[in-house]
């Protein structure tokens, strides 16, 4: 079932990454690291299938996406760019293989952070971040989503890796083996992976090879 949903607000996340609430539907429910497919209340865009992940708690009295606007390609997030509180988004049923089956290593590239971060909202409201960590990769320091938020999470192990600057503070490069087994350590542990395709599979065979088991890995299929 579709619901078309008046934006109440819309706040500047990074440069390019903005957050919008909603209010939320009677009944409507889901889990943290689910997505639903979206489109716009706008003629040519009502269709589109576009999913984007809830990054709001389900007890709130708010829907959330937080997402990263490409206003160079002619798409569903030019578009949504361009939108006003007022205006309308069409959102279906929740869905998604992302969500929380145990302590572990969230591992995330640009906007792959999305669905982990109302995971990682409900392990601080539940007081059970500690033994969890986040390694977020990102092209610059300036399009880090949230990271105010990540670095005030208490408990959570926070590894911000820059692959287009160098700077003190962060890792550099890609997140390939050798940075995995640097960073980690023991693979007896949970894992979650989310990013560009090919970034979760060379992570996904990186881990396999470091012996984690296939079984303890979550990501998007």
């Amino acid at each position: 079932m579709a619901h078309t949903l008046a934006i109440s607000k819309i706040e500047n996340i990074t440069h390019n990454v903005r957050q919008f609430t909603f209010e939320k539907p009677d009944g409507f429910e889901f889990t943290p690291g689910q997505a639903a497919e979206v489109g716009i209340d706008k003629d040519g865009w009502r269709d589109s299938d576009n999913p984007f992940t809830f990054t709001a708690l389900p007890e709130w009295d708010e829907l959330q996406f937080t997402i990263k606007i490409y206003p160079s390609h002619d798409g569903l997030t030019e578009q949504i760019g361009q939108l006003k509180v007022g205006d309308s988004f069409i959102i279906g049923d929740p869905w998604g293989t992302i969500k929380y089956k145990g302590k572990g290593t969230f591992i995330a590239g640009g906007a792959g952070v999305t669905p982990f971060i109302a995971i990682l909202r409900m392990l601080r409201e539940r007081g059970e971040l500690s033994g969890h960590r986040l390694i977020f990769s990102n092209k610059r320091e300036a399009d880090i989503i949230l990271r105010n938020e990540f670095d005030a999470m208490l408990g959570l192990e926070v590894i911000y890796v820059l692959s287009d600057e160098k700077k003190d503070g962060f890792e550099h490069g890609r997140i390939d083996k050798d940075m995995l087994q640097r960073l980690i350590g023991s693979t007896d542990e949970q894992f979650y992976v989310c990013g560009p395709d090919d970034m979760v599979d060379d992570i996904n065979a990186a881990l396999k090879d470091m012996g984690a088991d296939p079984d303890g890995l979550t990501f998007e299929e």
